[in-house]
């Protein structure tokens, strides 16, 4: 509905429109009016409208009694902890009925209750995060470890495996028979030394792996001055560049499709 005051408005609005050379009709259209309500305005400015306005309550709404029973039974000590998807089910369970689900939500939103009740954390909204680029070689890194199987059911030889983003070029690899974040840097001072990665001039980007994030590794990478950047916590997709590369690796024809014999074959 439009209220007298914004009736005004727009008649004042098409009044100074037209004086200013507009034709009336178009000035209506640009505001999704139609003349003839134009007209019916510009006739009784001071009649409002007179469609009945919904202001009902509803029946079954809550009395100031039942909103104080569900409040003290949602603050209660058996469903204190509790959220109100599952309040509900257990009352009705034992054939209770208090409100809905959703009532319950509305009325402890009114009292300001509408925290996190259960005993696990909280979720957090996680921001995306700064996109990382690079325009030449040698300015991003993104380095991930792969399984290789072994002839040992449960047993598994491990590709770390280093690329340079923008070229694509594979700047380091080396096969061990174990995760740790010392192999992991001595892998990436192999790197720096071999293209003579100066300090400040690489970021190396990783998921959140323990030899990722070694004490080791960052202690090496801190020296060599290389800055890491790591995925969000339990975001599988942050560090796209590595996951292809593998899957590229592994549906690779040549790939062997038949487990690795030993460490000389997995690095040959």
């Amino acid at each position: 509905m439009t209220s007298l005051a914004q009736r005004s408005q727009i008649v004042v609005l098409i009044d100074q429109a037209v004086t200013a050379g507009a034709r009336q009709d178009r000035a209506c259209q640009t505001i999704c009016l139609s003349l003839r309500t134009l007209q019916r305005w510009r006739s009784a400015p001071a009649l409002g409208d007179g469609r009945p306005g919904r202001c009902q309550v509803p029946k079954n709404r809550l009395g100031e009694m039942e909103r104080q029973r569900l409040l003290a039974l949602a603050n209660s000590q058996e469903f204190g902890h509790l959220a109100p998807s599952q309040i509900v089910p257990i009352l009705a369970d034992r054939g209770q009925y208090v409100a809905s689900e959703s009532t319950f939500y509305r009325v402890l939103r009114a009292a300001n209750q509408l925290t996190h009740r259960g005993a696990q954390r909280p979720a957090h909204a996680r921001s995306k995060p700064r996109a990382l680029s690079a325009s030449a070689p040698n300015q991003l890194f993104s380095w991930d470890i792969t399984y290789l199987p072994t002839r040992v059911t449960g047993m598994y030889f491990y590709l770390y495996l280093f690329m340079d983003v923008f070229s694509r070029k594979i700047v380091g690899w080396q096969v061990y028979d174990t995760e740790s974040s010392e192999l992991a840097s001595a892998v990436m001072r192999d790197i720096c030394e071999r293209d003579n990665i100066a300090p400040n001039q690489v970021v190396l980007h990783s998921d959140n792996g323990s030899p990722m994030k070694g004490a080791t590794m960052l202690a090496t990478l801190h020296a060599l001055g290389v800055a890491p950047s790591f995925s969000r916590p339990a975001v599988s997709n942050d560090n796209p560049y590595s996951e292809s590369l593998f899957k590229t690796l592994k549906y690779w024809p040549t790939y062997p499709r038949r487990a690795f014999e030993g460490l000389t074959t997995a690095r040959a």
